[in-house]
């Protein structure tokens, strides 16, 4: 009799988790349908409600919609829920897709424009997402993909691209006396009136100001420019070739490729946030307009054989309209591996936290902060129990750790904090506030970073930072990184444990490493710690190998140097303590 009830129980335990397989065809598909049967599948996603544990959507075949693919799902790690895409083309348009108000890091230049999501994973638990083969084509600046407030999430196998991108291209096809003459691209949509030219979206449309880039496709190197606007006429000749007229040289080459964009900071392509056990995997990034791939306030996530670059087959040269990897307040550990990132209008990846400035001491334990930055604020910051640090904000050093008990939040920018303990008495409005609980661990390997404009890879946290076994060329300025300011962007904080080994450097700028907190005052401790430099191989142009400032125990050891006449001659540093150097070998090649 116990053998017959313990059967029952497991069966009706099988039976709380059905295979529920729900199926959407855009062509032939009627919402009216059951949803149950390819024959019977769905139009749109509007049936799809929750997901239960063990359910299944799949998507036979791309088409047009004109709504966001909302899921909220429930799944288990024995049962999640899991979505399918077939291969082939998914066209998302703006106007009436899902809508959400968001705060993004480094972004709002309007936060209270609601912004476009594509594909939007809300609160949900364990869902698969699986998409080889296919395409997710934008028409209409939107956020590509949303994650918020998930948990153990995985995307793989789509790629995503823009109808017409936010950047927009033309290349030099012969310069002469006073004028140079472009080829349009196809996609770069625009019109010519009165000798000025306007770029035409979906759904925008702007008319160029100075902020250009501009890329030599024979060397790959790209750069930003200020180009005269003011003092160029646009004349059409046929199809998409213009002639361009200035009195004086505006730096035109035959050739190069020139990229335009509005600067101003609205949107992100991937936007995560209080999400944890992310995975992206095998993801292609053709274009992204706004931030790039934001990871704002979430644990433990894992990009694995990410790749940005533009379509083979578009002839375009731009992938990224700004950052293409940012994290930002992120805890736990995050990973990058076998990656491609390339083709940006800024870095490629930037790990960092976010230092608030204390305004007002009002009790032993009360402090007002603020976020300082005008282009980030309106999220949560601190939650109760999170461990924080108190910063000078001219010497970067810490003053006192404490604990959070209550946040108080005053509006999008202030929030009153209560402290488990008193404020030391060094503390006073301007210094800052950084939150120890959220800053990641950092693994980045086996991963190339090409034809950037700004730095390779930028990255601020306390606890331990690897990059082993990647490939920097032809970054603009610094291959790494390492900052730390309370004055500028804010972003937080002091390294004390970076490992940079058996990375291969090309035409980077110089330094190609470099250290450089943001403090204006030496304090008795420097403010970055213990980091080694060991086993890469850099070819420099000029004199610089790296650079460092207020920092202790820096160990530079067998490393491979081209095109140095020393190794004393392309290493610097300012007021920094504990260096070793030893091992490294000069070669010509």
């Amino acid at each position: 009799m116990k053998k017959l009830i313990s059967i029952t129980i497991l069966l009706f335990s099988l039976n709380s988790y059905c295979q529920h397989v729900y199926y959407i065809n855009p062509d032939t598909g009627n919402d009216q349908n059951t949803g149950t049967a390819t024959t019977e599948a769905w139009k749109s996603f509007k049936r799809l409600e929750t997901l239960s544990a063990g359910t299944t959507v799949e998507l036979l075949a791309g088409g047009a919609f004109d709504q966001s693919m909302l899921i909220r799902a429930k799944g288990t790690q024995q049962s999640p829920v899991k979505i399918k895409f077939a291969p082939g083309d998914y066209h998302f348009y703006s106007d009436h897709i899902e809508k959400r108000q968001l705060h993004i890091s480094n972004t709002n230049d309007r936060p209270y424009e609601p912004k476009a999501i594509a594909l939007f994973f809300d609160s949900c638990r364990y869902v698969q997402v699986v998409g080889t083969g296919a395409r997710v084509i934008l028409h209409g600046k939107m956020i590509e993909t949303f994650v918020n407030h998930c948990d153990h999430i995985s995307i793989s196998g789509l790629s995503f691209d823009y109808n017409r991108p936010t950047v927009s291209e033309l290349q030099i096809t012969n310069v002469g006396e006073g004028y140079a003459d472009a080829l349009i691209h196809p996609d770069s949509k625009y019109s010519i009136k009165d000798s000025l030219i306007t770029w035409i979206g979906d759904g925008w449309q702007y008319q160029p100001d100075g902020y250009w880039q501009v890329l030599n496709p024979l060397t790959n190197d790209l750069s930003r420019m200020d180009m005269p606007m003011a003092a160029l006429r646009f004349v059409q000749l046929k199809d998409r070739a213009v002639r361009i007229y200035f009195k004086k040289e505006a730096g035109f080459k035959k050739g190069f490729v020139y990229q335009n964009r509005d600067v101003t900071r609205d949107c992100a392509a991937f936007f995560m946030q209080y999400s944890k056990n992310i995975q992206l995997d095998n993801i292609r990034l053709c274009f992204m307009h706004g931030m790039g791939v934001v990871s704002q306030y979430c644990e433990n996530i894992r990009m694995n054989s990410v790749v940005v670059r533009p379509d083979g087959k578009s002839g375009r040269t731009c992938a990224a309209w700004a950052d293409i990897l940012h994290f930002a307040g992120c805890s736990g550990k995050v990973e990058v591996a076998n990656a491609y990132l390339s083709a940006a209008n800024d870095d490629a990846i930037n790990v960092h936290g976010i230092h608030l400035q204390i305004t007002e001491i009002q009790q032993d334990n009360k402090i007002k902060v603020k976020f300082a930055h005008g282009q980030t604020f309106g999220f949560d910051a601190f939650a109760a129990q999170d461990s924080i640090a108190l910063i000078g904000g001219e010497s970067l050093l810490a003053i006192q750790d404490n604990q959070v008990q209550t946040v108080e939040r005053i509006n999008d920018k202030e929030f009153l904090l209560t402290l488990s303990k008193p404020v030391a008495a060094e503390v006073k409005p301007g210094d800052a506030v950084e939150n120890v609980s959220a800053t990641p661990e950092v693994w980045i390997h086996r991963t190339t970073i090409t034809r950037i404009p700004t730095r390779g890879i930028l990255t601020t946290t306390r606890r331990k930072v690897l990059i082993e076994n990647n490939r920097f060329e032809n970054i603009r300025m610094s291959g790494i990184f390492i900052n730390d300011d309370a004055s500028g962007w804010f972003e937080s904080g002091m390294v004390k444990d970076v490992t940079i080994r058996k990375n291969e450097f090309l035409h980077c700028g110089e330094p190609v490493i470099s250290v450089h907190p943001e403090n204006t005052v030496s304090g008795n401790t420097a403010v970055h710690s213990n980091i080694t430099v060991s086993g890469n191989s850099f070819w420099l142009h000029s004199a610089r190998l790296l650079e460092a400032k207020s920092t202790s125990n820096i160990k530079i050891t067998g490393n491979n140097l081209y095109h140095a006449s020393s190794v004393d001659s392309v290493l610097k540093f300012v007021d920094c303590s504990g260096v070793f150097v030893s091992g490294n070998r000069l070669r010509r090649k």
